[in-house]
């Protein structure tokens, strides 16, 4: 006898589906199967509809007339434009996040970057999530809710990016040295260190995908 996964609430949903593809479960350029994973989740097509709307307009999939949702293709074009984004933005609010943090702030962001860094020195299962975290976690202390809200979309769809970066097994380490140098500054407040150090670690990040992914 089968046992049916629990019922979920649209935005638990929503939720799972949005993890499955960021975890590289639902993998790129693939068709999503909607029967499927309905019945997976334990929900009828219709919430499962809602969820993949939503993620549209995330950026994380594609509807097609013949094919439904799809997960959306990796391409060097949207990696320059998503990080040219977060170069543009996170920096500053890694800076305003510096300078408004209280102890409560700076535990959490300690938190967040050893539960990264023991991703990154373990395996790579759970090491997209655990970076997105520990960014946010720079930026959610300057509770300046649209940026925090950017910063945390410009994330996500550069989470699947940075999976495909640490890929290469001799980045880890840079990764947590670059990591552990921005956390340390933020932590003191150095606030032209902490916008110089996260502009060179989300650069150096771009300039390797550049070498990575394919021009089209």
């Amino acid at each position: 006898m089968t046992t049916r996964a629990p019922r979920l609430l649209p935005d638990q949903v929503f939720t799972e589906a949005r993890e499955r593809i960021l975890s590289g479960r639902l993998p790129a350029d693939a068709p999503i199967r909607q029967d499927a994973l309905a019945l997976e989740l334990g929900v009828s097509k219709i919430p499962l509809r809602e969820a993949l709307a939503r993620l549209e307009s995330e950026g994380l999939v594609v509807s097609h007339p013949n094919r439904g949702f799809i997960v959306r293709p990796l391409s060097r074009a949207d990696a320059e434009d998503v990080f040219d984004l977060r170069l543009r933005i996170e920096p500053i609010a890694c800076v305003l996040g510096a300078l408004e943090a209280d102890a409560a702030a700076h535990e959490a962001a300690r938190s967040a970057f050893a539960a990264l860094d023991a991703a990154l020195k373990n395996g790579l299962a759970d090491v997209g999530r655990r970076n997105r975290e520990f960014h946010l976690a720079l930026v959610r202390p300057s509770g300046r809710a649209v940026t925090i809200e950017t910063v945390d979309r410009l994330l996500a769809l550069s989470e699947r990016y940075v999976r495909v970066h640490l890929g290469e097994h001799r980045r880890l380490d840079r990764a947590s040295h670059e990591h552990e140098a921005l956390l340390q500054a933020w932590l003191e407040r150095r606030t032209e260190t902490v916008r110089r150090e996260a502009r060179a670690h989300i650069r150096a990040t771009l300039v390797d995908l550049r070498a990575q992914l394919p021009e089209v």
